[in-house]
Parts: C-alpha cells; structure tokens; sequence
C-alpha cells in the first residue's frame, strides 16, 4: 500500500516537473498513461521510442491549402495515359476528395489549427466544378473556387508560344501569389493528380514542428516519395518525424508545403520558376533546396498519379488500386 502511495506521488511530480516515466516491463508511460507503441506527443513535445523527446518550439497555428485544377489537360506536355486511364477530370475529384479526408483526419489531434482550402481552377467546366463542391459539401467543408484567367499574366510570362505551357505556368503563378498574399503560417501547393492517405496532413504538419523545432529554423515539405529519388547516387539524411521516416532531397514537383516566411525570402525564386518554361520544369524551386532543407517521406505519404513509366510518377510499396477505391 505504501509503495503504490509512493508510486502514485513520484508520477504526479514526474508530471509536474515535465518528465515522462516508462515502465519497460510493461511496455507503458504511466505519465502520459499510453502504452509504448501509441502515439506518445502531445501539444508540447515530440515523443518517439527510444530517441526521447523534441520540445515543440515551432507551432504551427494555420493553414491555407491551395489546390490547383484543371480538368481539361490529360497529363501536361505529355501524349501518355495515367494509370488506371480514366478521364481527368476522375482524378481531381479523387484527389480532392483524399485531401479533404485527410484535412479532417488533421483536425482530430490539431483542433485549433486554423484551416483555409482554396481551388485555382482554369478551364474546368461547371459540370466538373460542381462534382467539386458535392465533394466538400460531402466532406462538410467550405472551399472557395477561383476562376483563373490566364490573360491576367498575359504581359509577365515569356513563354506564350505553347498555350498549354502559357497556361500552366499562369495557374502555378496565381497559386504562388495567394499563398504569399494570405498571411498563414504554412501553405500547401497540391495538384489535381495526387492521391492522399487520410494520415497525411497530420504526419506532415507533425513532423513539421518536430523537424524544425530540432533544427530551428523553417523547411519545406514533400509529400511524395518519388521514385527519380533512387535512381542517382544523390546523397541523404534520414530523419524521424513522428511515425515514419523523412529524407532529405534536393528535387521536387509542384506539389509541396512550406511557410510564409519562405515564400516571402525566396519569392524571386517563386516568381521566376514561372515565367518560362525550363529545364527542368522546377529549376528555381530546386534551387532553394541547395541553401534549406526539403523532406520527404518514406513511405509516401501521397502519391502522384501520372503513367505508369514515369520516374516522376509512382511512389513504391504502395497499393494504389486500394487507395483509388477508397476516393472514388
């Protein structure tokens, strides 16, 4: 009895004191009254068996996730088919309907996280744009819908000889500007062709602060993990975010998140990635990640849903006919 009274007291000042106990006999933290293989963070720190705990410094307080559409282009300057060859405009609606599943996983542990969806759509008929609105409504979340024209950067980009080209590059433009323009903390550029596991945005935003209160300082995200990754001799780190691994890379497609105070530093960057065409299409978002770190997972955490033979495309170890059932 005396014991179980000392027990008791030791855990209540660990508590106090900001320390956590486990019971290795148990495979149990009487503290934070989990056992060991659950998810042991909470809003303060970052906790992973056995590498102890991350102080959470860097807290992320919103969100705006800019998802950009356009139904009308199978895959961009390519004369391929996607896998599973359906009409585009099935891929956006799965692809929307996966991220804002996985927004509402987000919002079960980040409850006070202040969350903004907007979709930049060029060309896409009322039709399809009403298939994305049952989706939200579905959902039972608000998403604006911005109708881009394109003749508003008509004077600014230089490569206007391709009008798929000129198109493309206008929409990633008018994304980069609202997600400069919106005042949130992170913001998430996604494309229309990216299929998200409900657990993604919580294990990126996770690991967000965990990886950037280590490091102290902000970085950007990817959420795939593509197969080009393997196939160079391209050095890396392996991190630990709160329930998978994370490499560092030097490459990524159009598809990422990152924060404000990034896209404001490196807007000239943002800016001129969009002004032609180049070679490759990311050249001087790539070019950031030679000065600050990009993560990606492994495994992927969304995947990109293009041919088959792409190295762009398919992420590894991955059931993709599942998880295009579970979005349709």
């Amino acid at each position: 009895m005396k014991k179980n009274i000392i027990k008791k007291l030791f855990i209540r000042i660990s508590k106090i004191l900001g320390y956590e106990l486990i019971d290795q006999n148990e495979f149990y933290s009487p503290t934070l009254e989990k056992k060991l293989d659950e998810d042991l963070s909470n809003k303060k720190k970052s906790i992973i068996v056995p590498l102890g705990e991350v102080k959470l410094t860097r807290k992320i307080t919103s969100l705006l996730i800019i998802f950009r559409t356009n139904t009308n282009v199978n895959i961009w300057d390519q004369n391929k088919k996607r896998i599973f060859e359906y009409p585009k405009i099935d891929y956006a609606t799965r692809s929307l309907n996966s991220l804002l599943k996985s927004v509402n996983f987000l919002k079960k542990k980040y409850h006070n996280i202040e969350i903004d969806i907007k979709i930049i759509n060029e060309n896409t008929n009322e039709e399809d744009l009403k298939k994305f609105k049952n989706i939200s409504q579905a959902q039972q979340i608000n998403v604006e819908i911005i109708n881009h024209d394109c003749n508003e950067h008509k004077t600014i980009i230089k490569d206007q000889n391709n009008n798929e080209t000129f198109s493309n590059l206008s929409s990633l433009l008018k994304c980069f500007e609202i997600g400069k323009k919106n005042g949130k903390d992170l913001v998430y550029f996604v494309e229309d062709d990216y299929l998200h596991f409900d657990y993604a945005l919580e294990e990126m935003i996770s690991t967000y602060e965990r990886v950037s209160s280590q490091l102290n300082k902000e970085i950007f995200i990817c959420p795939s993990d593509y197969p080009y990754f393997y196939m160079n001799n391209e050095k890396t780190n392996l991190l630990i975010g709160t329930k998978r691994h994370w490499r560092t890379i030097t490459k990524t497609l159009c598809t990422f998140m990152t924060s404000i105070k990034f896209i404001e530093i490196y807007w000239e960057n943002f800016y001129n990635n969009c002004l032609q065409r180049h070679d490759p299409f990311e050249k001087y978002l790539n070019k950031i990640y030679e000065k600050e770190i990009c993560i990606s997972p492994i495994k992927s955490l969304s995947v990109h849903l293009t041919n088959v033979n792409s190295s762009y495309g398919l992420s590894p170890f991955i059931n993709y006919k599942k998880l295009w059932d579970e979005n349709e």
